[in-house]
């Protein structure tokens, strides 16, 4: 039944009858009454029937509601804001019309215009063959994507990662359908080609960066022919291993040739230390021989240039020639004899000499005194 605010009776709270003052009981002392609730909701009632009956908000009130109101949809409608990391495309009936740069701009409502704001200063990234676990430390691998085949026949374990941002944002937004799965796609069939070419060896070793440059050159490549408006900034290999089943017996080969490039490189260097060596002793040698040469050819024309001097001074006096070269050949064949020879037919008056202090002397002891 409704609350009434009838003054007879007993049986309302405002009577005072009963419990002597309202639904809670005696109020408190001093005389003060508490809020009288029954008068408040009945005023409530009565503002709402005004309302209701068409008594309607006051005028200025609903005025001000409207404005507010109709700025709230003009700004929703007419203007849009372009953040610093976004680049706002403009859609007019569904065609690319222009580009917004950052800052509030106006547009037509929508189905006229319509406005996507990708952001293309921020840097994306992809993982494959491996993907970083939410919540903690450490990677999933994917054995799928990280599997790959070498071109000399052995298989690689590769994870990698791309990093990856909008170049251009009307063919990023139109002209591929979903470019985080297009990215990935392309980047997986790029260094899949790549290793196809290359040998483990390398890949391994000295050529990680030489694979990432090029993965990232035939990424981009790939993506302009698409017109995805996508810039590959970098290709960066996270793990490049032989699978986990042959690991243990790739690395006893890595080890085997370890020390066969250890073993060449010490004969290279005994190879480098003996090698200049011999040559120069056999440069040595020849120098010599050729001195030798020099030396019998010199004395040889030096003899030959005597005898035809002697041979010329014999055709002019043939006998005082031939007589002086006797002597000369006597002088020197018993210049250095110890014993002389004298006939005693031809030598006259020639006196024997006994050189005395040339007789060795007789040892002590032996006869006489």
């Amino acid at each position: 039944m409704p609350w009434s605010n009838q003054s007879g009776g007993g049986g309302g709270w405002k009577s005072g009858g009963g419990n002597g003052g309202g639904p809670w009981g005696q109020g408190p002392s001093g005389g003060g009454q508490p809020p009288d609730l029954e008068e408040m909701l009945k005023r409530g009632q009565d503002k709402v029937k005004q309302v209701m009956h068409g008594g309607g908000i006051p005028g200025p009130l609903l005025f001000l509601v409207a404005i507010v109101a109709c700025a709230v949809i003009a700004w929703q409608a007419f203007f849009f804001r372009v953040n610093p990391d976004e680049l706002g495309v403009v859609l007019r009936f569904g065609k690319f019309n222009a580009t917004a740069l950052p800052g509030l701009h106006f547009r037509w409502p929508f189905p006229i215009e319509e406005v996507r704001l990708p952001k293309v200063t921020r840097q994306n990234i992809i993982e494959i063959g491996a993907r970083s676990t939410a919540g903690r430390t450490g990677t999933r691998g994917e054995r799928a994507e990280s599997l790959m085949l070498t071109g000399d026949e052995n298989i690689v374990d590769i994870d990698f990662v791309v990093f990856w941002r909008i170049k251009d944002a009307s063919q990023y937004l139109f002209n591929i359908q979903n470019p985080d799965t297009t990215v990935k796609e392309v980047a997986e069939s790029a260094m899949r080609e790549v290793v196809g070419q290359s040998k483990i060896q390398p890949i391994l070793t000295q050529e990680r960066q030489k694979t990432e440059q090029a993965v990232q050159a035939l990424m981009q490549r790939t993506l302009d022919s698409y017109g995805a408006g996508i810039r590959v900034d970098q290709v960066q290999l996270q793990k490049v291993d032989p699978p986990a089943e042959v690991i243990d017996a790739f690395r006893d080969v890595q080890a085997a040739r370890a020390d066969k490039e250890r073993l060449q490189n010490e004969a290279s260097g005994y190879a480098n230390k003996v090698v200049p060596e011999a040559h120069g002793e056999a440069e040595r040698i020849l120098q010599s021989a050729e001195g030798y040469r020099q030396q019998v050819v010199n004395d040889a024309n030096g003899q030959t240039a005597r005898f035809l001097q002697v041979y010329d001074e014999y055709k002019k006096a043939p006998d005082v020639t031939r007589k002086r070269m006797f002597l000369e050949t006597m002088e020197r064949v018993l210049g250095g004899a110890d014993k002389i020879i004298i006939d005693s037919k031809g030598a006259q008056g020639v006196v024997p000499y006994l050189p005395l202090d040339k007789l060795p002397a007789k040892p002590r002891g032996e006869g006489g005194n």
